[in-house]
């Protein structure tokens, strides 16, 4: 049996990131965490470097102020997942991207052939996991600004000629299922919901977990190697209209149902703050222009649950059942 790839998460500790680093440690890689020398006095994110150490994991520190520890941090392994969370990705964070393809450039260990000399880094896979940027170059602003400096970063990569693979992942079920794509709400609601639209626009969601199960599957797979690995479950595929019978469904009452137009929608953008701005922004692409699902799959990219049909993904009338 083939060595498992070494696997550095980058933001382990984060949302997706700790879910990451779940799903290696479960699929039996050798699995590094960079973290910061100084935790400070953040007792949560402690404890969880302390409980991923327990199951196996390899704490390494590192720090982006520190180039040569980013580095050090490369060389250790074949596999970089970058889950650092979208908040961190935004305006000057770009750089912590940037900084982190510096790293593996230096790291010696980026080439596509072995020799007895260096170690080789199979592939890099950056901060993406959500609407695949190289299909929004015309999203509205101030939303694409995330994904011009996606973008950027694979710009980066593929000047540096590191391997990669990029993971579209589409919508986070807990974001959007629960809330039936409501904006500034977590919890489906139980007697009244705003259709987006007429609410019959195919969107894809995903849980979590699975996308981190998919991720580390994905990560040193020779198929995906330089690909786009889109995370599209057939039986994900809904509108929201869709969700929202099977809500109705598991409680047994019919929501009250209003829709909103597009110029309905956009009209308050004006009146927002920057962060709301690419909120609505991203909803648009999403719930009325269908960005996720009006193309197909083509050459040069991979679909996740075509891959590994073994991996048993969350359906959302299950994922529902938590709120019933």
């Amino acid at each position: 049996m083939a060595a498992k790839s070494r696997v550095l998460v980058v933001g382990g500790t984060g949302y997706l990131g700790r879910r990451i680093v779940k799903a290696s440690l479960e699929r039996g890689n050798p699995t590094y965490i960079l973290h910061r020398p100084e935790i400070g006095l953040d007792i949560d994110k402690l404890q969880m470097l302390l409980s991923f150490k327990a199951q196996g994991a390899r704490l390494v520190e590192g720090s982006f102020s520190d180039h040569g520890s980013l580095v050090d941090a490369v060389r250790q392994v074949d596999v970089v997942i970058c889950a650092m969370s979208g908040v961190h990705f935004r305006s000057h964070n770009l750089l912590l991207q940037l900084k982190l393809v510096d790293a593996i450039k230096e790291a010696g260990n980026v080439t596509m052939e072995r020799t007895e000399a260096i170690m080789v880094l199979q592939r890099f896979l950056p901060s993406e996991f959500g609407m695949d940027p190289a299909r929004m170059g015309d999203a509205m602003e101030p939303g694409r600004v995330s994904f011009d400096e996606k973008m950027t970063v694979r710009k980066a990569i593929e000047d540096a000629g590191i391997p990669h693979t990029y993971v579209s992942a589409n919508c986070f079920a807990g974001y959007f299922v629960g809330s039936l794509c409501q904006m500034q709400r977590l919890v489906p609601p139980r007697d009244r919901v705003t259709l987006l639209g007429g609410g019959d626009v195919k969107a894809v969601f995903v849980d979590e977990d699975d996308i981190a199960r998919y991720t580390v599957r994905a990560a040193d797979d020779p198929r995906t190697l330089n690909k786009t690995v889109y995370i599209r479950p057939p039986e994900n595929i809904l509108s929201q209209r869709e969700l929202v019978i099977l809500w109705e469904g598991l409680i047994g009452k019919e929501l009250e149902k209003t829709s909103i137009s597009k110029e309905e929608f956009l009209a308050p953008m004006k009146d927002l703050d920057y962060a709301q701005q690419v909120g609505v922004g991203h909803f648009y692409e999403l719930f009325y222009k269908g960005c996720l699902t009006n193309f197909e799959i083509g050459e040069g990219a991979e679909e996740a649950s075509n891959l590994y049909p073994d991996v048993d993904y969350m359906r959302m009338e299950d994922y529902l059942k938590r709120f019933v």
